[in-house]
């Protein structure tokens, strides 16, 4: 196993950590679960001791003796903890969404937020002496080889704090932070340290990890990444801009995509599904025509709304129907608001490619077929973010010279196709999903910014 190098990725609810030879086939695979603790409607947070310290090392351990050459760490971003001398959480692990990071326009379309800035305020506030301010992925680097680093892809998510060269003295400052409190930033894929014989990358995104491996790089291509958030992605090749989306750059060289993330994923389903009880998964319900409408948003929503502060509803419920229907409606919802990414976006599209956990769910990915009308192929590893992060502790370790190189991973599993029995029913709910959830409309011109 000389060729093996592992990823470690941090997420909302459970660590996963896998092992991958040069041809990027799983060689062996971990998954450790932690809480995710909502104190309050509108707070989202981690034991950042249990999560982003421990669960690394758990998963780190149950790989078993892979002898990797690299290893990288990605995580959801932004998170924030403040920790001791010895680099131990001793405040909560804040998490995107949580309200102590609103600062300023709340609704800006904008994907720079100042978040993460104002969860460093916080928590400096809650502990001021603190060794340093860090968000995950400098937490686990930390625990693992002793360097508290994050990569320059997660710090950028921490702009106006992070300048794109460093961290703003003055902008720490105001908050009585020094600059030193906060980890230190190396590019992407670089080598960082050692965790035994491995060299360490700085690290990455999650989502970006994601990304790299899922194989979305061709025009028309819509990755959605079906995890606690999801993550809708339009593949583009000339800049465009559309009502209440995101526009950056591809990991492809020459693309583009067009999307945002949302609260309607994983997070949203999992709740409804404690509702809902014990719901036969199996199927869907029997009449296409007797499904009522969710509003997927019981802690705010992210792109195309950006409203925090709205919070979920079901419509048209009536006596007809029972616990599968609403369980339909759940997954139908994710699916109309990845339809109205992609109808926002007003480019052509031919398929989804869909990647995350969430792949595991049929019913889920059912109706993300039937909800978009487009094919769906469903990544042959749903653990992408381990994937794309064990990717990048190649390039750390001197083994691949470029990450657009991490295309040859990108492997599918199957493909599903949209049921004809749903697809219209699907798309007349559809519209009243866009008539109770408000915000962009699909009739708005795509160049408007």
């Amino acid at each position: 196993m000389a060729e093996v190098t592992v990823g470690i990725d941090i997420g909302t609810t459970s660590v996963k950590a896998l092992a991958a030879d040069g041809d990027g086939n799983v060689v062996a695979r971990a998954r450790v679960p932690h809480p995710l603790a909502v104190p309050t409607g509108d707070a989202m947070e981690h034991d950042a001791n249990r999560a982003w310290r421990r669960g690394p090392r758990r998963a780190l351990a149950a790989l078993g003796d892979v002898r990797a050459r690299g290893l990288c760490v990605a995580a959801m971003v932004p998170s924030v903890t403040a920790v001791d001398r010895r680099g131990i959480p001793r405040t909560p692990g804040l998490l995107y969404g949580d309200a102590r990071g609103r600062s300023g326009d709340n609704r800006s379309a904008s994907p720079i937020s100042g978040e993460l800035e104002a969860f460093v305020g916080w928590s400096a506030k809650q502990l001021p002496d603190a060794r340093g301010y860090w968000p995950a992925q400098a937490v686990t680097n930390h625990v693992l080889s002793g360097q508290a680093v994050l990569d320059t892809g997660a710090a950028s998510s921490g702009f106006p704090l992070f300048n794109g060269h460093g961290w703003d003295a003055d902008r720490a400052g105001a908050m009585g932070v020094d600059v030193a409190q906060l980890p230190r930033v190396e590019p992407t894929g670089q080598a960082v340290g050692r965790v035994g014989d491995a060299v360490l990358a700085s690290g990455s995104v999650d989502a970006l990890a994601e990304q790299i491996v899922a194989g979305a790089d061709h025009d028309g291509d819509v990755l959605v990444i079906c995890g606690t958030t999801l993550i809708t992605w339009i593949v583009m090749e000339e800049w465009r801009q559309a009502p209440g989306l995101w526009t950056i750059p591809h990991t492809t060289p020459g693309k583009l995509v067009m999307g945002g993330p949302s609260g309607s994923g994983g997070l949203f389903l999992n709740w409804a599904n404690r509702l809902l009880g014990r719901v036969d998964r199996s199927g869907a319900p029997a009449d296409p025509h007797r499904v009522p409408v969710w509003t997927p948003y019981p802690h705010g929503e992210r792109t195309p709304l950006h409203d925090p502060d709205r919070r979920a509803g079901l419509h048209e419920l009536d006596l007809t129907h029972d616990g599968a229907a609403l369980r339909r409606a759940a997954v139908e919802a994710a699916g109309f608001v990845v339809r109205h990414h992609i109808d926002l976006g007003g480019v052509p599209v031919r398929r989804v490619v869909a990647t995350g956990g969430g792949t595991r769910d049929r019913a889920w990915i059912q109706a993300l077929a039937d909800c978009t009308a487009l094919p769906v192929d469903v990544v042959a590893v749903p653990e992408g973010g381990a994937l794309g992060a064990a990717f990048l502790a190649r390039v750390a370790a001197g083994m691949e010279s470029s990450t657009a190189d991490a295309a040859r991973w990108a492997r599918t599993s199957h493909r599903v196709e949209p049921d004809p029995r749903w697809v219209g029913p699907a798309g007349e709910r559809y519209e009243v999903f866009r008539e109770r959830s408000g915000g962009p409309s699909h009739e708005v011109g795509g160049d408007e910014a």
